[in-house]
């Protein structure tokens, strides 16, 4: 007995393929919330036709993104493999940031949650891959202690907002950011924090929300 999923029919996966490289297109010029009649319209089918092929938002964003999970685990996978593990760690954020820079599609997933979408195997993979990153970088007593990865969150959120705000004026301001900010997580720089972390459902919680 066959399992799985029956392949596309030729036509099928050829308006899949023009969907996802238009959602690429139009996600990358103006974002997540774009109107999914655009992303139709640019492919060449019908609106009837996306949600054929894409139920829901979160399908197709999953697979407008998916090579974006893979790229996320390649640039871990280096970051574990440098030499010196405040470099590693300071690589990896540098290289995501980059990522979102270069696209607003990406830069509005990196600081949210699209409804109904779930996690996949592959982001938990990329998960698993930056907190052992973070764990070096503290085992070198490089990255302050009381760094965790919940903590992260507020690097992205507040990475996204700058790109957002000078992406039209000065596309890569948000490198001096960054900048500053990876200072401030140096170990000698430390200092008690007034607060303790975020848990993960709140942090969940909060990119489902924004």
């Amino acid at each position: 007995m066959a399992t799985g999923s029956a392949p596309l029919r030729k036509d099928a996966r050829r308006n899949r393929e023009r969907l996802v490289a238009a959602a690429r297109e139009v996600f990358a010029e103006r974002g997540l919330d774009v109107a999914l009649d655009e992303v139709a319209r640019r492919a060449g089918v019908s609106i009837g036709t996306l949600y054929n092929r894409f139920p829901t938002r979160a399908d197709l964003v999953e697979a407008v993104f998916a090579d974006r999970v893979e790229a996320v685990a390649r640039i871990a996978e280096h970051a574990l493999s440098m030499d010196d593990a405040w470099d590693g760690f300071t690589h990896f954020v540098e290289q995501i940031c980059r990522m979102q820079a270069a696209d607003r599609g990406y830069n509005d997933l990196a600081a949210r949650r699209i409804p109904q979408a779930v996690p996949t195997a592959a982001q938990a993979h990329g998960y698993q891959l930056m907190t052992r990153i973070l764990d070096r970088a503290q085992r070198a007593g490089a990255l302050r202690a009381d760094f965790t990865v919940e903590d992260m969150a507020f690097v992205t959120w507040a990475i996204t907002r700058t790109i957002e705000a000078t992406a039209e004026v000065n596309p890569t301001a948000w490198r001096r950011h960054l900048a500053l900010i990876l200072d401030g997580l140096r170990a000698p720089a430390a200092h008690p924090l007034p607060e303790p972390p975020m848990l993960p459902d709140q942090v969940a919680r909060i990119m489902r929300d924004c």
